[in-house]
């Protein structure tokens, strides 16, 4: 590709402009990160990029190639700013700056993408840092939020977020990340740490109650965008599709999950005409085109359970036996006690409370602070006329009920004991 300032008359328009600014993001930031192995630095010039932008494309028109223009123009204006000695914030050392003349932005092609937004996707969701700095960064450098929108969906103050970004840019600096293009096993590697990072967001989004569901319903928005650009990163990962496919089957019954008064309503009694059947088609589309693959996952297998879930015509219909087949597989391959309590329930519908309550029993120890272990427990011994005791379990979970909904969904079992 070539930068170029042809105009396209049509792209005068202010809202493309900002189209063209929030898309070019991710691939800008992510090679200007390469160029000055510094987060601040490739996020400055790339907003002096924009600035200028602002300033040309209205009366110029969008150039040919958005993208390139922005990393060019943002690469120069750090360039320049250190030639004057007076940097835009912390430029690098002259021998850590990535060879001016090596990759020019007009001669970066999709492959150079790619492996740029890779590492800038990696350097957020790095290791070392807490996962919700993970998140408050990925925000911040890839998605373009500002600092006090962010604080927003976490319900503190902008001062305390702006605090955590800093904190998670100053940890990326110490433990000295590798810029150079990741090989096979590496590109593997961060692919890992990467989707988890996006589903993490994805889940403070989703997994939001309604007092908070205004503020923080867009992180699941953001996250199955962010999604989206993995899997056109590397469309041939069936786990990139599997958790893409995974956030799209759950999200499409976001609609349902509340009732009028906000409170919970378990999956099987949601009204399922609520459910988008868009977001369902779609996932059963990226499923199906994982599984040409053969390379099952942990996301492809939840998000295959989820699937089994939305097919379902009714509560009768769903296919336990099926389910409980995959939770098996990925017990197998992902160990984990909440995996086995997922089976639980569908062992309780296959065998019966009693062999669901001798599953979850020995996972006590594990799970003692799990409001879910409880919650489970205290309904299955419910079923099985144990009062007293079920009493018990449900105040436990009631106790380490982290919403006002998930307290009012166990007060309803409590009030059905009573």
């Amino acid at each position: 590709m070539r930068v170029t300032d042809r105009p396209r008359p049509e792209m005068h328009d202010p809202a493309h402009i900002d189209v063209a600014l929030s898309g070019a993001r991710p691939k800008a930031i992510a090679a200007l990160l390469r160029y000055f192995r510094n987060l601040d630095t490739a996020e400055e010039a790339f907003q002096e990029a924009c600035l200028r932008a602002l300033q040309t494309w209205p009366r110029r028109g969008l150039p040919r190639e958005p993208t390139a223009w922005l990393v060019t123009v943002g690469r120069n204006a750090a360039l320049d700013a250190r030639r004057r000695e007076r940097p835009i914030s912390a430029l690098a050392d002259a021998d850590h700056l990535a060879d001016p003349g090596k990759d020019p932005p007009e001669d970066l092609d999709e492959s150079h993408y790619r492996d740029d937004i890779l590492r800038l996707l990696f350097v957020c969701g790095h290791p070392s840092l807490p996962a919700t700095q993970q998140i408050a960064l990925a925000l911040r450098i890839v998605s373009g939020l500002t600092v006090e929108q962010i604080a927003k969906t976490f319900l503190v103050s902008p001062a305390a977020m702006e605090q955590r970004i800093t904190r998670a840019k100053r940890t990326i600096a110490k433990v000295g990340v590798e810029f150079e293009t990741p090989g096979p096993a590496e590109r593997h590697a961060r692919l890992t740490t990467v989707a988890t990072m996006i589903y993490l967001i994805f889940n403070e989004g989703y997994g939001s109650s309604p007092d908070v569901a205004a503020a923080r319903e867009p992180l699941a928005d953001e996250a199955i965008r962010l999604g989206r650009l993995l899997e056109s990163l590397f469309p041939g990962d069936a786990e990139v599709a599997g958790l893409l496919a995974l956030m799209l089957l759950q999200q499409s019954r976001a609609a349902a999950r509340f009732d009028a008064n906000g409170e919970l309503v378990l999956l099987e009694e949601q009204d399922r005409s609520l459910w988008n059947r868009t977001l369902i088609d779609e996932g059963r589309v990226l499923l199906e085109r994982a599984a040409i693959y053969q390379a099952p996952g942990p996301y492809q297998l939840q998000a295959a359970i989820a699937a089994l879930h939305l097919y379902a015509t009714t509560p009768a219909d769903t296919a336990w036996k099926q389910i409980d087949v995959l939770y098996q597989t990925l017990e197998m391959m992902q160990p984990s006690p909440v995996v086995t309590l997922n089976r639980a329930v569908a062992v309780w519908k296959l065998q019966g409370p009693e062999a669901s309550l001798a599953m979850i029993d020995p996972l006590k120890s594990d799970l003692e602070a799990y409001f879910y272990f409880h919650g489970l427990r205290g309904t299955l011994l419910k079923e099985l006329h144990r009062f007293d005791e079920a009493r018990d379990a449900l105040n436990r979970a009631i106790a380490l009920a982290k919403s006002v909904a998930e307290a009012k969904l166990i007060r309803r079992e409590l009030d059905r004991l009573a």
